[in-house]
C-alpha cells in the first residue's frame, strides 16, 4: 500500500523559506518513479507545482515557481523534498505530495494528508 506522509509546512513571513518533505513507503521509491508536489490555494482547485523524475533526477516546474522552489529526493531514505525561497503570500496552500506527475490535478494519483503553508507578515 502506497504511503506519504507530507512534513514541514508552517507560518512563515513573505520572502522566508521553507524546506517540505514527503516519506514515502509501500513502493520501491527509488526505481525510476514519478513524483510531484501538488497544492491547493483556499477556495481554488489543485494547482501543479513540481515533478521529479527519482531515477533520473530530471525536474520540471509550474511558471509560478521556477527559480523559487528546488524539488529533489533522497533514495536511500525514500523520501522526497521541496526547497520553497522567496516566498509570496500567493504560495500560501495545503501542499501534497502526490506518486505521479502534472496530471494528479485532473486524475487519482495516490497522496499524502498534506502540510499547511501560509505566507504571512
Amino acid at each position: 500500500e502506497v504511503q506519504l506522509v507530507e512534513s514541514g509546512g508552517e507560518l512563515v513571513q513573505p520572502g522566508g523559506s521553507l524546506r517540505l518533505s514527503c516519506a514515502a513507503s509501500g513502493f520501491t521509491f527509488s526505481r525510476y518513479v514519478i513524483m510531484s508536489w501538488v497544492r491547493q490555494a483556499p477556495g481554488k482547485g489543485l494547482e501543479w507545482v513540481s515533478t521529479i523524475n527519482t531515477g533520473t533526477g530530471t525536474t520540471y516546474y509550474a511558471d509560478s515557481v521556477k527559480g523559487r522552489f528546488t524539488i529533489s529526493r533522497d533514495n536511500a531514505e525514500n523520501t522526497l523534498y521541496l526547497q520553497l525561497n522567496s516566498l509570496k503570500t500567493e504560495d500560501t496552500a495545503m501542499y501534497y505530495c502526490a506518486k505521479g506527475g502534472a496530471d494528479c490535478i485532473t486524475v487519482y494519483c495516490s497522496r499524502g494528508q498534506g502540510t499547511q503553508v501560509t505566507v504571512s507578515s
